[in-house]
């Protein structure tokens, strides 16, 4: 079947069964001309969209369905679609009717013409001015510290080869740096700009706490696309900075105590610099362990499969 579907779309649904009818429609008007499939997840939706769904899919082969049995959330909602897809190239994009499919097919030319994964870049946000500020910092940020700067690392409308999907970790909020992270693996990472809709149906899903989690993630795609291969310059350079603080203190207490009849015993500064000598003792020992299991491990098997890719 992998043979025969040219390009899989994925897209993720909460409570969109009023948009539903109308994406159906308006992906296979895009896709007229190709073969294609296309998943719809169900990320816990409690109105009638599976009903729709499955509907859908029983007039329409091309359409599948996938119930996951609570909200899960994007990042996991893709995962469990990415899993079942059957195309040489995948397109993800949003329910709601805010990512236009008209859009699909100049996504596709720019795999066509070389490129592994396309993101849109919505140039005219349809967004109230309370989701486009915090956008502005988040994609300023997400660029300035994984060194991929992109106007919309978050669009939902993107297009790849559907190895890179399988190989980018997908789970809690990483799927906002799924350019990022495919980028840290060598893939030609493009920009489009898009046409993006304001919403016609339902409410948005994100509240401010989606900032929050995102950035808590932001410092796992940083341990990923920095250290990943070398875990021992992001724990052994933090032990390097405490061990040499707690030394510089301890050689203070030390003169302290020669050369002032001071006692330095009970000094809470003591205390600091002992702690922080233990502490640059761990760092630098779990560098060590974690550059131990990475060769173990044999990560760097990445750069042998991205060569066989390019080579045939």
């Amino acid at each position: 079947m992998t043979d025969e579907i040219e390009v899989s779309l994925l897209a993720p649904a909460k409570n969109e069964s009023e948009s539903l009818p109308r994406l159906f429609a308006e992906i296979r008007e895009a896709m007229a001309g190709r073969s294609w499939e296309l998943v719809v997840v169900d990320d816990g939706s409690t109105d009638d969209s599976w009903r729709v769904i499955g509907e859908h899919a029983a007039a329409d082969p091309r359409i599948r369905g996938i119930r996951l049995r609570r909200n899960f959330g994007k990042a996991a909602a893709l995962a469990a679609g990415v899993a079942e897809v059957r195309g040489r190239l995948l397109v993800t994009l949003d329910a709601d009717l805010q990512d236009d499919p008209a859009e699909i097919p100049r996504l596709l030319a720019e795999l066509d013409a070389g490129a592994d994964l396309v993101s849109g870049h919505k140039a005219e946000r349809r967004d109230p001015l309370g989701k486009r500020l915090p956008s502005k910092v988040f994609n300023w940020v997400t660029g300035l510290i994984t060194g991929l700067r992109l106007s919309d690392h978050n669009c939902g409308l993107k297009a790849a080869r559907t190895e890179v999907y399988r190989r980018v970790p997908l789970y809690g909020e990483l799927h906002r740096y799924i350019p990022a992270l495919a980028h840290r693996l060598g893939y030609r990472v493009r920009e489009l700009p898009v046409h993006h809709r304001a919403r016609v149906h339902g409410r948005s899903h994100y509240g401010l706490e989606r900032y929050a989690r995102g950035a808590l993630d932001l410092l796992t795609v940083v341990a990923l696309t920095r250290y990943g291969r070398r875990p021992a310059h992001l724990f052994g350079g933090l032990g390097l900075l405490a061990g040499t603080i707690g030394t510089l203190i301890l050689l203070y207490l030390t003169g302290v105590w020669l050369f002032t009849p001071e006692s330095i015993g009970t000094r809470p500064l003591l205390t600091l610099g002992i702690l922080l000598e233990i502490f640059a003792v761990q760092m630098v020992s779990l560098g060590l362990l974690a550059e131990l299991v990475l060769h173990r491990t044999g990560r760097d098997a990445d750069v042998t499969i991205l060569v066989s890719d390019t080579t045939g």
